[in-house]
């Protein structure tokens, strides 16, 4: 009963550890069909950081931040924008309606009557004279109706209305100074470190887990081992104990005792049979391995003298964490971000300088195109004549270039309190790197503790597995010379079982802890 215990204990806690989130299902291993698989530890961390859902995000995190960078340089980069319209007027007030301006037109017959007489007293033709301004009018009246055209302003339109307008332009801005934008800059550029730190940390995590689960998994397949072992052994016990008791040797009551255990050992067997498996099930769904799939694990807990890390010192590998830990530099970097959004709140106390130039096209384009002009050598005859709808009297360009400045001179004081409000965030940042720091010595001296003791525990469950070994061979010699008893020599299996389950723990627990060891110091992962 005090394996069954110790059994259940173990692979209960082992299976209702929380799994990290992070793990998914999906990619690569989508379609595998296979209905069995056999990984290596170091596989299964290469699944673990191709598959790895956080890690996919990751990588989409640092591509988001280029196109951030690639943002940012775009505010610099001359704009160029175009733009057109088309208005039709369909009634267009008199612009000079409520003024005496009109009168000025309405004196322009007057003007083509003077020229008339004038021409007549200089043309030398005894057939010309000059005529006063009604006949002049009266007579120009009749040669647009003998040409069948209704004379210009007597057809009730507005003569200052034109139908159509068009306007077609294109404006390029060049921005020669300012501060903001070249602060966003660096900004981006920050964040991409970031975004590159958080993915290191989130790669170091998913080898962490996957170690760890693995070993798990592991440590479940080894136990299973044992008890198996522990079964075999109890069973050649159960047949020597009848062999005795038929021979008159021993009592029934100890055949009876030794077949009671061996069902009880046989009925912990499936469970943790089932617990095993479970185990490795639990593997494959954070790998992304299909759960149907049945992995088997190659590899064995066994301590090897090469797996010690290279820093046993608390201060060298705190040292050494400093350096190559992506959190550490994630809190240094944040306060770089920090001093870049302070430099982009001191850029507004400086001027933003803009080069600009601005070219149109615009056409005034009416709907009646016709045009009355007199005819050449003909007094007051006339003739009508059509435009094209891209006549160049109708389009005219427009091209201008300047600089604009802009400098806000004062505005409340807002400007320099935002300014004191981004030197309190990053002095509140440097409080966190310190905790940060004291926070990793911490984790760094947690863990070489652990694998101190856990290094202890395997030293001393060695000694340990070899005197089990060597009690469990004497008991069961004296069973056979019928010097000992069947309860003597479950005992010594029983012991031996327990010290081998001992050893196992204890390098799980080596193991783990020199995972989290690897973690603390900010180890590099390698990927193949």
């Amino acid at each position: 009963m005090k394996i069954k215990a110790t059994l259940t204990l173990l692979l209960l806690i082992i299976l209702t550890l929380p799994a990290k989130p992070g793990f998914s299902q999906q990619t690569d291993f989508e379609d595998f069909n296979g209905d069995e698989i056999t990984i290596t530890l170091d596989e299964a961390i290469q699944i673990a950081l191709i598959n790895n859902y956080m890690i996919r995000k990751g990588l989409l995190d640092v591509e988001y931040a280029e196109a951030q960078i690639r943002e940012a340089w775009g505010s610099v980069y001359p704009q160029v924008n175009s733009s057109g319209s088309y208005t039709r007027n369909l009634r267009t007030p008199n612009p000079f309606a409520g003024s005496d301006a009109g009168g000025i037109f309405e004196t322009l017959g007057a003007l083509d009557w003077l020229a008339y007489n004038e021409s007549a007293r200089t043309d030398n033709d005894p057939d010309t004279n000059p005529i006063p301004f009604d006949e002049f009018i009266d007579r120009q009246e009749q040669g647009y109706r003998d040409a069948g055209i209704t004379p210009p302003g007597m057809d009730g339109t507005n003569p200052f209305a034109v139908e159509n307008q068009f306007e077609f332009g294109l404006s390029v801005s060049q921005t020669l100074y300012n501060g903001a934008a070249f602060a966003a800059i660096r900004g981006a550029r920050q964040v991409r470190e970031l975004n590159e730190y958080q993915m290191e940390l989130e790669r170091q995590q998913v080898v962490d887990q996957i170690k760890s689960s693995f070993y798990t998994a592991l440590l479940a397949k080894e136990q299973l081992e044992v008890l198996k072992a522990s079964v075999e052994r109890l069973e050649i016990t159960v047949e020597e104990t009848k062999k005795s008791v038929a021979a008159g040797i021993l009592s029934k009551y100890d055949r009876i005792s030794a077949e009671v255990e061996l069902v009880n050992l046989e009925t912990n067997l499936i469970e943790v049979e089932n617990q095993t498996e479970l185990a490795v099930k639990n593997l494959a769904l954070q790998l992304g391995i299909p759960t149907r799939t049945k992995v088997n694990l190659r590899g064995s807990l066994v301590y090897e003298e090469s797996l010690e890390p290279e820093l046993f010192d608390t201060e060298l590998a705190y040292e050494l964490a400093i350096q190559q830990r992506p959190d550490v530099s994630q809190t240094e970097g944040m306060i770089d971000l920090l001093k870049v959004e302070r430099d982009i709140t001191r850029s507004s106390f400086l001027p933003s300088v803009n080069a600009f130039a601005n070219a149109a096209y615009i056409g005034q384009v009416p709907s009646n195109r016709t045009m009355v002009r007199p005819v050449e050598g003909e007094d007051f005859s006339f003739q009508t004549e059509s435009r094209r709808f891209f006549d160049q009297s109708y389009w005219n360009p427009a091209v201008a270039v300047g600089l604009r400045f802009n400098w806000t001179l004062f505005n409340g004081f807002q400007n320099r309190m935002r300014v004191e409000q981004n030197n309190i965030s990053i002095r509140q940042a440097e409080i966190d790197k310190e905790f940060h720091n004291n926070a990793v010595y911490l984790e760094i001296e947690q863990a070489v503790r652990n694998l101190e003791t856990a290094l202890k525990r395997i030293q001393s469950q060695e000694r340990n597995i070899e005197q089990a070994e060597l009690n469990y061979q004497f008991a069961s010699r004296r069973l056979q010379e019928g010097v000992g008893t069947p309860l003597q020599e479950r005992q010594a299996s029983s012991l031996l079982d327990q010290s081998r389950l001992n050893y196992l723990s204890a390098v799980y627990d080596y193991l783990v802890a020199l995972s989290e060891y690897e973690k603390a110091i900010g180890k590099p992962i390698i990927q193949d």
